[in-house]
């Protein structure tokens, strides 16, 4: 690893912590997090000819402190400001705080900074867009391209959100809230992994910086809270699947099913760290969907051929999960998995039972399709691809799609 690249590593890892630090010590986030931004900018500068610093959160908290008072002085209403920041100035805040200094960690400070950037009051858009802002370190651009939006929407969607909590104590949650504020911020991790890992619309099939970008976020958070069952399996969840992405897509950039997909490819050593967490996530209490997904992904990691593939028990698993979570995405993997049991015609008529649920989905017509051609129905088998082509928003599924059809064309 150069020392560039570490130095852009240490900066990443730090700068939620120091954004929280100032966050909770002055208010203001969106100063603050422009602040932050001069801060690290500064450090990026300095810290490969200069080295880097003993302390490196100690310098960026002053040097982002220093800029966010300056900030506040240059404010309209100058006097009222300053005597509010005068006010709210901790006795260290130009100082690097020494190593062991007696209050609270900061790593408290990233875990807070989430809860904030998931609040309640925030659409999942304006959640996944601040989240990856703010906590994630990506740059405004970056977003807009991963969600195929012009950098100015964008921007303002962030604008607003930071407007939106910019009055929210930060404070981490009421204990009687924890559970629902957490489970609020996984749900917004695991939607920025599966946007990475199966980008929704577009040309393109796999966005790796951004499931990246989810699976260390739900590190960070399970260092925080280890022995949380929902996160460690989420972690997981994310290491089992993201395993398999290089094999996803065949010489020319064509969408290989998991069935077709060259296993020798897969990344042996993430599926064996999520394997064990798969392992100690289900010792640690009740299993919930994180915990019940990320064991379905195991199972099928494991097999070394498809025909390996443990179904009986992947069909077990899906029972559990509808029943913890039942919701249809759910429940068309459980018709896949009642179908490689069972037949095709059984998974056929577990898919006539989400028609109403999934209507107008193409993944319900892509499973239709699949399952009437095992079942020998060529023509509707066909039917059921092009629908499901037609359905799609993603280009590289709608050509698999399409290439499945002309597959059984007379």
């Amino acid at each position: 690893m150069s020392r560039t690249t570490t130095i852009e590593d240490l900066l990443r890892h730090n700068a939620p912590q120091v954004l929280g630090a100032l966050v909770r010590r002055y208010g203001h986030f969106d100063l603050a997090e422009d602040s932050v931004q001069e801060a690290l900018l500064a450090a990026a500068e300095q810290w490969p000819g200069r080295g880097i610093p003993d302390n490196p959160r100690g310098w960026l908290i002053r040097v982002a402190s220093r800029r966010l008072t300056d900030l506040l002085r240059s404010e309209e209403a100058r006097r009222r400001r300053e005597e509010t920041a005068a006010s709210l100035t901790p006795r260290d805040a130009f100082t690097a705080p020494p190593p062991g200094e007696g209050r609270a960690p900061a790593e408290d400070d990233t875990l807070t900074l989430l809860f904030l950037c998931c609040h309640p009051d925030l659409s999942p858009a304006a959640q996944i867009a601040l989240t990856l802002r703010v906590v994630g370190g990506l740059t405004t651009a970056e977003i807009a391209r991963a969600h195929l939006v012009p950098e100015a929407t964008m921007a303002q969607r962030i604008s607003r959100a930071k407007q939106k909590v910019r009055g929210v104590p930060f404070l981490p949650p009421r204990p009687e809230d924890r559970d629902q504020r957490l489970a609020a911020v996984l749900q917004i991790l695991y939607l920025i992994f599966n946007e990475g890992y199966t980008v929704t619309s577009g040309a393109a099939l796999h966005r790796s910086d951004l499931a990246r970008e989810a699976i260390r976020l739900t590190r960070a958070v399970r260092e925080l809270l280890p022995r949380e069952g929902s996160v460690t399996g989420l972690l997981a969840l994310m290491l089992l699947t993201e395993a398999r992405g290089a094999a996803r897509s065949g010489p020319d950039g064509e969408l290989m099913p998991l069935d077709e997909q060259d296993r020798a490819l897969w990344d042996r050593k993430a599926i064996e760290e999520g394997i064990a967490l798969v392992e100690e996530a289900l010792g640690a209490g009740p299993a919930g969907p994180y915990q019940l997904q990320a064991a379905i992904a195991a199972l099928h990691d494991e097999a070394e051929r498809p025909d390996d593939t443990d179904w009986p028990q992947i069909l077990a698993l899906y029972d559990l999960l509808v029943r913890v979570a039942p919701e249809p995405m759910a429940e068309l993997g459980r018709a896949v998995a009642v179908a490689m049991v069972r037949g095709p015609e059984a998974g056929l008529a577990e898919v006539a039972e989400l028609e109403d649920r999934l209507a107008g989905h193409h993944r319900l017509d892509a499973v239709r399709a699949h399952l009437l051609e095992r079942s020998g129905d060529t023509e509707g088998a066909r039917d059921a691809y092009r629908l499901a082509a037609e359905r799609t928003l993603s280009l590289p599924e709608e050509r698999y799609l399409l290439a499945r059809a002309a597959r059984l064309e007379p």
